[in-house]
């Protein structure tokens, strides 16, 4: 049977491409959203979890970092920094922008550069922090990733052109920061911030200052920094239903795919198969031959849609530096995915083969 099956690949080989095609379709759709998903938001969370600060201080409905309005007011940092516990208070306002490269978005920061980087332990490893209105600063991986050095130009509104004036490290945070004035001028938001970084004295002091805060400031939400950072993921607003969206998507092509493919292999084959009922082949032995190319086929889109879903990220990240982290749960899920849309779409074609009359199959033409 074996033989009869690899035969049968072999001899139609545009068909059994297309189908090849169309599993190795759905397993590249799952590996690659995926792992975007899984890349951007442990790539977020990593840069974040770089901040010391314990509390973030925010307006209330914003309920996380990737927000982009700045609609509080900074004096609220000479409040923050009067109550008891609380060591500095770095106001920050963030902006989104599209990427350099017309692909993706990325954020900038304004902040309090040198305040920022001694509360977080950020050093140049090249060139100075940001002072004048048009100057940015970069971590490594945006200049590796961009091919930005010092003295580059770089349009984080499109049009006006900034200056990079150092490369730091470690990431954290944004991977472009300028100043808080520069940002508020350019956004045309004096006096205003997205949010407070707030560093405490004593850490392990966390819930009594938060309730200080919440006291003397009423009205505004108050969060751990830890609580933000580990949950980009969630954050995301219907990630997990485009997600899953996504896997019954691929599931439904390449089952269709399949079943298009072994549903024509029956028409092609009629008259063979005639000869083989004609011969003493069981209903189960015809069923057998047509599952079997079908988890073939479905096994070998398996192996290419792995291989194109790697090199397909390789590519998109060393172009426009997006972070892909696949892994082993929705590789699993996508073989699975594969291996039974090919099973249950080869189904129909295997029973309507398996109930040929003989004579009519071998009178077919």
């Amino acid at each position: 049977m074996d033989n009869l099956v690899t035969s049968n690949i072999r001899q139609r080989p545009i068909r059994t491409l297309v189908s090849v095609a169309g599993v190795a379709l759905g397993v590249t759709l799952i590996m690659l959203f995926t792992g975007l998903a899984r890349g951007m938001s442990n790539d977020l969370q990593r840069r974040a979890s770089n901040v010391r600060a314990e509390l973030i201080f925010m307006r209330p409905g914003a309920v996380q970092l990737t927000a982009t309005t700045a609609n509080l007011d900074t004096r609220y940092v000479e409040r923050l920094s009067q109550i008891e516990g609380i060591e500095e208070a770095l106001p920050v306002i963030r902006h989104i922008f599209q990427g350099n490269k017309g692909f993706g978005f990325e954020q900038i920061d304004g902040l309090p550069w040198d305040a920022y980087a001694r509360m977080n332990g950020i050093s140049m490893v090249e060139g100075r922090g940001p002072q004048a209105l048009n100057e940015v600063v970069i971590d490594e991986t945006k200049a590796r990733n961009s091919n930005l050095r010092i003295g580059d130009p770089i349009k984080p509104f499109g049009t006006e052109d900034y200056r990079v004036v150092g490369i730091y490290s470690p990431e954290s945070g944004a991977r472009v920061k300028m100043s808080l004035e520069a940002l508020q001028k350019a956004l045309e938001s004096e006096g205003k911030c997205t949010f407070i970084f707030v560093k405490l004295r004593n850490p392990d002091q966390l819930q009594e200052v938060a309730q200080r805060i919440d006291r003397e400031l009423p009205g505004n939400t108050i969060q751990p920094t830890r609580e933000v950072f580990t949950s980009f993921e969630k954050s995301i607003p219907y990630l997990g239903v485009f997600l899953r969206v996504l896997v019954g998507l691929a599931a439904v092509v390449s089952s269709l795919v399949v079943m298009l493919a072994m549903y024509t292999t029956i028409t092609e084959r009629t008259r063979e198969i005639g000869i083989l009922k004609a011969m003493g082949a069981s209903r189960g032995y015809i069923v057998g031959i047509i599952e079997k190319e079908a988890i073939l086929i479905s096994v070998i889109g398996l192996v290419a849609g792995f291989v194109v879903s790697l090199i397909a990220g390789y590519l998109i990240h060393k172009t426009y530096g997006l972070v892909f982290e696949y892994s082993w749960t929705w590789a699993v899920v996508a073989a699975a995915i594969g291996v039974i849309g090919g099973i249950l779409g080869a189904l129909y074609p295997a029973w309507r083969a398996s109930n040929l009359d003989p004579v009519n199959a071998l009178a077919y033409e």
